[in-house]
């Protein structure tokens, strides 16, 4: 997950991300790339407490370009409806279920239009009905916006949802293969 999210750098091999050797550009250039391209949905939510859901969703884009403050409520508040809580933009989130919560911190890795999306352990917090909840929404990223998710579970259920499941077992690929997934309708 920190090569696929240019947190670290391969020390061997070429690492395309749409096209570009990401191994290649500078620090700066890997910043802008992990703002731009790349999403990030972890198990804890990393929320900040003090501030609305819809200024949670805003942050990434204070990074990078200078976009304006309207343009950046539109695209958080655009965020969240896209994961179904754009009815719960001023609440903080001690406000919000966990799922809720998880739904905001989807909604923040999806402001910048990102073309990869790198979850880790997503659901590892959740309930079983929560989890259902989230798989759906990473299901409908995938389907009608293309979005390439890539999701670490330790859960078999869960991994049932994708439509490519690679098992690591003490850091070697144990099994790589498309499977017959669960659909949420």
């Amino acid at each position: 997950m920190h090569l696929l999210g240019c947190l670290d750098r391969p020390t061997a091999g070429q690492y395309l991300l749409n096209g570009t050797d990401v191994s290649m550009l500078t620090s700066r250039e890997v910043a802008r790339v992990r703002n731009t391209e790349i999403g990030f949905v972890f198990q804890g939510f990393n929320l900040l407490s003090r501030t609305s859901a819809v200024e949670n969703v805003e942050l990434p884009l204070l990074y990078g370009e200078n976009i304006p403050a309207g343009e950046r409520r539109e695209r958080a508040t655009a965020a969240l409806e896209a994961v179904g809580l754009g009815e719960r933009l001023g609440h903080h989130p001690n406000q919000l279920s966990g799922g809720q919560q998880q739904r905001v911190a989807i909604a923040r890795a999806l402001v910048n239009n990102p073309t990869l999306l790198l979850a880790d352990e997503p659901t590892g917090n959740l309930d079983t009905r929560t989890s259902v909840e989230v798989m759906g929404v990473f299901q409908r990223l995938n389907i009608e916006r293309g979005i390439t998710i890539v999701l670490v579970t330790h859960e078999p259920d869960i991994a049932e949802y994708a439509t490519r499941v690679i098992a690591f077992r003490d850091g070697l690929v144990r099994s790589d293969g498309a499977i017959a997934h669960r659909r949420i309708a």
